[in-house]
């Protein structure tokens, strides 16, 4: 199993199990991070699923926001460069030990 280390909004750290191939948004939801709202469903309209990604390293193999990501976050007021929708990061065997923060709320 694959694992994600997960700041939520209290500063606490967790390690959590991940299934591959469904999104980073949908492993914390079944991980139960009510923090994650995740509105849409993960559909990319509503940005409740708003993540801080960890190092550099995952910044890199994660990437950047593009398109309608890009456009949801620019609304945000805690936007940063690493900010990222978790529901539009499929988790895999490569983002194995991958760290987030939980985003405020907006």
């Amino acid at each position: 199993m694959l694992t994600i280390t997960v700041v939520d909004r209290s500063g606490r750290e967790n390690a959590v199990e991940a299934q591959p191939g469904i999104s980073v948004m949908e492993n914390l939801r079944n991980a139960g991070f009510d923090e994650i709202l995740a509105l849409c469903g993960g559909c990319c309209s509503c940005a409740t699923c708003h993540v801080f990604i960890g190092e550099d390293y995952w910044i890199k193999c994660v990437g950047a926001a593009t398109g309608d990501e890009l456009d949801l976050l620019e609304c945000s007021d805690h936007r940063e460069p690493r900010s990222r929708l978790s529901c539009q990061i499929e988790m895999s065997i490569e983002l194995n030990g991958l760290r987030v923060t939980i985003a405020p709320e907006d």
